[in-house]
């Protein structure tokens, strides 16, 4: 796996949750943004978030 560049990390961080509109974790070893509020892990493919309710994961 490729390491993110740092404005794209930025830019990764700034993005928040769809449901709760609170911030989101990026989680590099997984490529996803995590929203601990929602219970929920967005995937990131090809460098782009996907930000769809279901598209993400649900967190144990």
């Amino acid at each position: 796996m490729t390491e993110t560049p740092h404005s794209d990390r930025k830019m990764l961080e700034s993005l928040v949750c769809p449901v709760t509109h609170a911030p989101l974790a990026y989680d590099a070893a997984h490529q996803e943004l995590v929203s601990k509020a929602a219970g929920l892990a967005f995937p990131i493919r090809g460098g782009i978030p996907i930000m769809l309710v279901d598209e993400a994961r649900q967190l144990d």
